[in-house]
């Protein structure tokens, strides 16, 4: 069986102060000059009333790299600097790291100044905070070592300000487009993706005297080989699902396509989120896991909108797996999508809110639109 595991400390950091919906485009820029006119519509549907962005609001440059900002998350687990030093392995997860190489872990590892240890990164989008976390849930597990830390981040600001536009827009202006606007697959996410990281202190044994959390399992599942890309960056996506490739471009076409920025087939994810991460994954998992829906005390649900929040409960009934909206914990509409991050900020909340109790289970859902993943996490509080 291995040995258990136990997050026993949690921790968040989110830049700056908190950015209202109308706060927004005053930050991020208007792309082409112009007022974005999907920003309202998109802002209603996702619910979301303010986020954080490592954006200062007077010269609006960046205060924060994604290695600085999960690095000032991991800083946050423990109360005395040294304790840095008992780090065994460092797991460290993002959606767009600060470069293409080296990896994340790495300068996460910089930034901390910790003593030498195993260093891993996972990337993808949504799902590869928990990837990492099983990743280390499995080292102690294995016993191959007694700690990991692990953290997810994302400044996904950096790739949403109106600069990263201007190219395109002015090349629509060239080409006889009197009217340039960003393309909605791209303005939609401007709207959506906020910054932010996460982190968990993972060990072999419970620390007395405060509540731990217990990790009984994590399940992940990837539907890529049934369904085309959906969520994606660095890439042109053509007309048979494909994607070309940002190598595949001059330098100039690059720019005036934004092809760098972050891309979603909304039609894709409206037709497939809810019926393969839910409804499938799940099924699946309950059938191995032999899971009740009445054991759970909280479920931790991670969903990009608030849009999404009536038909993910509508899933759940389809598989006959009802959790009542009582039992559900999300910040969405105060800390904004932080992708990767998000499970990790819910949970180090949650774990601060005095209101877990000894004994209770938390079923955590972390989906993932890129090409269509799922991850599900049992916690057990002691």
């Amino acid at each position: 069986m291995g040995s258990p595991v136990y997050i026993t400390a949690m921790a968040d950091a989110l830049p700056n102060q908190p950015v209202s919906n109308k706060e927004m485009e005053n930050l991020l820029g208007m792309a082409g000059n112009k007022p974005s006119r999907a920003r309202a519509v998109i802002l209603r549907s996702n619910k979301i009333k303010q986020r954080y962005y490592a954006i200062d609001p007077e010269t609006k440059e960046m205060t924060h790299t994604n290695a600085s900002l999960a690095a000032q998350a991991v800083k946050g687990l423990f109360t005395d600097p040294t304790e840095l030093n008992q780090i065994q392995s460092l797991i460290a997860s993002t959606s767009q790291a600060d470069q293409t190489l080296p990896n994340h872990g790495v300068m996460v590892h910089g930034e901390l100044n910790n003593p030498p240890c195993e260093v891993v990164s996972t990337s993808g989008i949504c799902l590869c905070g928990v990837t990492a976390l099983k990743y280390a849930y499995l080292n102690i597990k294995a016993e191959e070592v007694e700690n990991s830390v692990v953290v997810a981040s994302e400044i996904a600001s950096s790739m949403m300000t109106a600069k990263n536009f201007d190219k395109e827009c002015q090349h629509k202006v060239e080409t006889l487009e009197q009217n340039p606007e960003v393309a909605f697959e791209k303005d939609f996410l401007r709207w959506m993706l906020s910054d932010g990281a996460g982190a968990a202190f993972l060990q072999n044994k419970p620390v007395a005297g405060q509540l731990n959390l217990r990790i009984d399992w994590i399940d992940i599942i990837s539907y890529a080989n049934e369904l085309e890309t959906c969520m994606y960056a660095g890439a042109v996506k053509q007309d048979d699902g494909q994607l070309k490739s940002w190598t595949r471009f001059s330098a100039e076409e690059v720019t005036q396509q934004s092809i760098m920025t972050v891309k979603q087939d909304v039609r894709l994810l409206n037709e497939n989120i809810v019926k393969y991460t839910v409804e499938d994954a799940l099924s699946r998992i309950i059938e191995k896991r032999k899971l009740v829906a009445s054991d759970y005390a909280l479920f931790v649900p991670h969903y990009s909108s608030g849009y999404f929040r009536e038909r993910l409960y509508a899933g759940l009934e389809n598989i006959d797996f009802t959790i009542p909206y009582e039992k559900w914990y999300t910040n969405l509409t105060e800390r904004g999508n932080t992708g990767s991050a998000s499970i990790f900020i819910m949970l180090s909340e949650l774990l601060r809110s005095n209101t877990l109790e000894k004994g209770q289970q938390l079923l955590c859902y972390i989906p993932e639109s890129g090409r269509f993943s799922s991850g599900f996490m049992q916690l057990t509080v002691e």
